[in-house]
């Protein structure tokens, strides 16, 4: 038991050592010199009407795509997948970044657009998002039924989507993903499963490593840096039993759906504990 440990220990400390490192080296490179464009590009104001940088979120999509290639555990199949479903999520997520409008918002918003023959940013986003997973879902098994590809697509997917929509205060979506992948990093380690333990890992190192940034208020993940987290935690979730993935992708969906009708600042602010945890870290409010 120990030896079994020691061997998913291993592999997950490695990884989540390699997100980190890669994620903050890539967060220095693009402070430096920002990919796209200029420092502007990729400015906006955050909930204080203050200036913060988006290239949190692309130093957390490259930290785990050169993690996804370094790291020892994966097996290349696993490899392969975890780089297309972080990195690809994450430039459809930094292209809605740069070029994406107000003009419809949540997912319903963007459907309906499309159904009106109107192709916005969040829709190229959304059935991008929704390709990436599928095809992530069939790298990362060798064998599977098309209805467990489906499956793990959209819990791919929808994962992405949902970890975009806690992108709205300073560490919000990091906590959230960090409290999500928790567990399954306990399950892999447990079940001496080293490769899923790598995998979650490298998300959940690169995204702590960026948390100080987004708490200080000088950064954010934005769609492209949530979009690869949430999609690499439930590329991470595939590896579960059926019941498991069934479970997880109805939570999935229903958040989603509620965030369509409620506000999910709203329903943490009123609640006592989680208005806690979302406030741990951050600057105190402005005085009165």
């Amino acid at each position: 038991m120990r030896a079994v440990a020691n061997r998913s220990w291993l592999a997950a400390i490695t990884g989540a050592a390699i997100g980190a490192v890669a994620a903050r080296a890539a967060y220095s490179a693009f402070r430096r010199r920002p990919p796209l464009g200029d420092e502007k590009t990729w400015t906006r104001t955050n909930h204080r009407f203050e200036p913060v940088t988006l290239l949190e979120g692309p130093a957390l999509v490259a930290g785990v795509g050169a993690a996804a290639a370094l790291t020892p555990a994966l097996p290349p199949r696993v490899r392969a997948a975890a780089a297309l479903a972080g990195v690809g999520s994450g430039v459809l997520g930094g292209y809605d970044d740069i070029y994406g409008t107000t003009t419809a918002k949540g997912f319903k918003g963007h459907l309906s657009a499309l159904a009106r023959r109107e192709v916005t940013s969040g829709a190229i986003k959304i059935v991008g998002i929704g390709l990436v997973g599928l095809a992530s879902a069939a790298l990362a098994r060798e064998s599977a039924r098309p209805a467990d590809v489906v499956l793990d697509g959209a819990l791919i997917a929808g994962s992405a989507n949902l970890a975009n929509l806690f992108d709205l205060r300073p560490g919000r979506a990091i906590k959230v993903g960090l409290l999500a992948g928790t567990p399954l990093l306990a399950a892999a380690v447990y079940r001496d499963r080293p490769a899923q333990a790598a995998l979650v890992a490298i998300p959940l190192g690169a995204a702590a490593a960026l948390l100080p940034e987004d708490l200080a208020e000088r950064a954010m993940l934005g769609d492209a840096g949530a979009n690869a987290l949430g999609a690499l935690l439930g590329l991470t979730a595939t590896g579960t039993s059926r019941p498991a993935r069934l479970a997880a992708f109805a939570a999935v969906a229903g958040l989603t759906a509620a965030s369509e009708k409620v506000s999910f600042t709203k329903v943490i602010a009123n609640n006592p504990v989680l208005n806690r945890l979302d406030l741990l870290g951050r600057r105190p409010a402005p005085e009165a």
